[in-house]
């Protein structure tokens, strides 16, 4: 929506596309000609054309029904039938000299023998003798061939009565339609092919001027013979309209076109067909556009996914912005045994903007696996999924609210409301300087809170609506986080929120069940003694540890060999497990929490129950940031606040990932009174002092711990592993 908002912008300031019409081609019926005329000039045409068939229609049967016209045409059939008479009257000349008389009827001429002045019937010329028979036979093949010379003379009258009739009426026709077409081409002196079009239909109309004479007899005559089952054989006319394929005369600027059905017909146009007595039949007239037609001369906006589901749209796409051209051609359906004959229009110069919106993903598949894609579509824009959270982005997202309540019909939001709007737009931002710009997020917000208002009854939505409406969300699809919950406290989950254990402490990991995450704690444990395994991942052992895991628990290895191996050898054996997690972990934001659980165990120190610990640890004992930190704290603090908040329970996080908090009133609240705590780390050392109550401790000049510290005795647990190894390989 933001790109069509945006072109339709920029669009009004663009000049208005040419409308294009479609008329008859004379030539080649089959290949209709595209006629480009300016904006409002299409519709103008076809007016002016339409006018024009009823006009010419009108005038030529009105003088062609005239006295003069029918005066000048009985002269000229009277002529015919003088000089035929004279022909018969020379015919029965000749004939009578061999004894026959001739007589011309409907049918043809033919002959009768005389004698004795009379015409003798079939019955009585077979009662004469046979000699007498012979001879008037002999003589009728002389006077057979008299007559078909006449026959032809008589012919070659009709034919120049009929030229003299076509000539009269072409001579009177051509004045009326010559004052008709002249007009029409004083207002289109440049374009040729409408000049060229309205001289074939001055021939066209003088080669048919019969069909206009009998117009009102062809209407008249009735529909059950053959002939008349076509009778737009006999209306020549009908290829004097004119097709206003594309009209812009309505346009403001260039036109922006947005769909959701991307057949291909919607897309590229067709031809369509009529039942016509049983018949399919179609004409120029019946050429659609597409989209693509109507988006000429602008922009068209297309969504990836869906464009690409249909790769025959996709490939006759890439063919009309290679060419440059747009045609018609009717994409047969496959499942059909039918074979129509089709129109070949023609294509019409092209001039886009196509903009195709996808995700990342689509992008760079299309550059990989399609050469024509890099070619054609050669811009790409990114869109952030958030934007600096600042007064002015406020503003922007305060008037999309707004502007979305307009559209949708909604309540308007009061100013808190709006405020815990933004408060959720940076909470899925997951960055307290950050707004989300994931828009349909936030509109379907915006729409439960709406509902509730109303189902209420109120005319406004403030904010408790809002929050109802993020609580309902989360209500709606928690099955899975009521069930841990539900086992965390029956026990069945064994996670300790109270007290100190050695080598055992609390994680925190964000389970993702389709379109909603939560945050749990697991309980994580390390065992240490003497040997040479090194870190046993009992994940990576059993193949449930994805290789970002992996890679985490290599790194505070690398750690442990710094920190406490420069001057003995790292003799032990560590073995490392998240506790009841049987469908596998990865991600690297528990490396810090194993390594304190390695730590623990070594210096035998306990470490505090009541907090939970989440971050990624590199070589050199720095705490990193990780994802999920709100859904994490959120997790754990469930749990505590089920079995009851005492001011000692908390969260220890990265330092870096601060600037992510966005947490729920209630646990702002919590900590605001010192019953929950959040604890923002940037080292190991930090952590273990937080996790056990003891000092670190940090070498000395000479390279030692100080007594007491949790480095201390883990060096000293250490150098009595390497001792052990020593004596055990000698």
């Amino acid at each position: 929506m933001y790109t069509k908002n945006y072109l339709n912008t920029i669009s009004k300031k663009k000049k208005v596309p040419q409308d294009w019409c479609y008329i008859y081609n004379f030539e080649n019926p089959n290949e209709p000609i595209a006629v480009s005329l300016p904006s409002g000039g299409g519709k103008e045409f076809q007016d002016l054309m339409n006018r024009f068939i009823n006009d010419v229609k009108i005038d030529i049967k009105s003088t062609f029904n005239n006295e003069e016209f029918e005066k000048e045409r009985a002269l000229i059939k009277q002529e015919y039938e003088e000089k035929r008479s004279s022909l018969m009257e020379k015919l029965n000349q000749k004939s009578s000299n061999y004894g026959f008389q001739v007589k011309a009827s409907q049918t043809g001429i033919y002959m009768m023998p005389v004698m004795n002045g009379k015409a003798l019937p079939e019955e009585e010329f077979n009662k004469l003798d046979e000699a007498t028979r012979k001879e008037y036979e002999d003589k009728s093949t002389i006077v057979q061939q008299h007559i078909m010379e006449a026959i032809g003379e008589i012919k070659v009258l009709e034919r120049e009565s009929s030229k003299k009739v076509e000539e009269w009426q072409s001579n009177v026709a051509l004045l009326t339609v010559n004052t008709h077409i002249n007009y029409i081409k004083s207002k289109y002196k440049r374009n040729k092919k409408i000049n060229r079009f309205l001289d074939n239909i001055k021939k066209d109309i003088l080669k048919n001027i019969s069909h206009f004479i009998s117009e009102d007899k062809n209407d008249a005559q009735p529909q059950s013979t053959p002939q008349a089952a076509k009778p737009e054989l006999m209306k020549p006319w009908l290829n004097y309209r004119v097709n206003l394929f594309i009209d812009n005369s309505t346009l403001e600027g260039a036109p922006v076109i947005m769909d959701s059905n991307y057949s291909y017909h919607n897309l590229f146009g067709k031809l369509e067909y009529e039942n016509y007595y049983g018949a399919l039949k179609t004409d120029f007239t019946m050429l659609k556009p597409g989209l693509l037609h109507k988006a000429n001369g602008g922009y068209i906006i297309f969504q990836a996914n869906d464009l690409l589901n249909n790769g025959l749209c996709y490939d006759a796409l890439k063919k009309a912005l290679r060419t440059k051209e747009l045609g018609i051609e009717n994409a047969a359906d496959p499942r059909s045994s039918m074979v129509m004959i089709s129109l070949k229009p023609e294509p019409i110069p092209l001039d886009l903007k196509v903009i195709i919106i996808g995700n990342e993903n689509i992008y760079q598949t299309l550059l990989a696996m399609d050469s024509d894609f890099r070619k054609l579509f050669k811009i790409k824009v990114e869109f952030e999924d958030d934007a600096p959270l600042t007064m002015e982005n406020m503003n922007k997202l305060a008037r999309f609210i707004s502007g979305y309540c307009t559209q949708e019909q909604l309540p308007p939001l009061t100013k808190e409301a709006v405020s815990k709007v933004i408060e959720y737009a940076s909470k899925i931002a997951s960055h307290q300087k950050k707004l989300s710009t994931r828009f349909n997020d936030l509109a379907q917000v915006i729409g439960e809170a709406a509902t509730w208002a109303r189902m209420d009854r109120a005319k406004i939505v403030s904010a408790e609506y809002v929050e109802k409406a993020l609580k309902e969300r989360i209500e709606r699809i928690k099955k899975y986080d009521s069930r841990y919950m539900e086992m965390i406290k029956e026990n069945t989950l064994l996670i300790d929120t109270s007290g100190f254990v050695t080598g055992q402490i609390n994680g925190l990991t964000v389970m993702s069940i389709g379109d909603y995450s939560f945050g749990k704690p697991v309980k994580i444990t390390a065992n240490t003694y003497a040997g040479k395994s090194g870190i046993i991942n009992i994940e990576r052992e059993v193949e449930l540890s994805g290789s970002s895991h992996s890679k985490g628990v290599l790194i505070f290895s690398g750690y442990l060999g710094e920190m406490f191996a420069q001057d003995i050898p790292l003799s032990l054996t560590a073995s490392v497990c998240f506790e009841q997690l049987y469908n596998g972990v990865d991600g690297d934001s528990a490396s810090s929490t194993e390594l304190y659980a390695i730590l623990s165990s070594l210096a035998n120190i306990p470490i505090n129950q009541s907090l939970s610990v989440t971050g990624s640890v590199n070589q050199k004992g720095e705490i990193q940031p990780i994802g999920g930190v709100n859904d994490k704290i959120e997790g754990f603090f469930q749990i505590c606040k089920m079995r009851g908040l005492n001011g000692n329970h908390g969260v220890i996080i990265p330092k870096q990932n601060v600037n992510n908090l966005n947490l729920s009133d209630e646990i702002v609240a919590a900590v605001k009174k010192g019953d929950f705590h959040v604890y923002a780390i940037s080292t190991i050392e930090e952590g273990i002092e937080l996790l056990t109550g003891v000092p670190a401790g940090r070498k000395d000049a000479n390279g030692n711990f100080p007594a007491g510290s949790i480095n201390y005795l883990v060096y000293e647990k250490l150098k009595k592993y390497a001792e052990i190894s020593r004596k055990l390989e000698h």
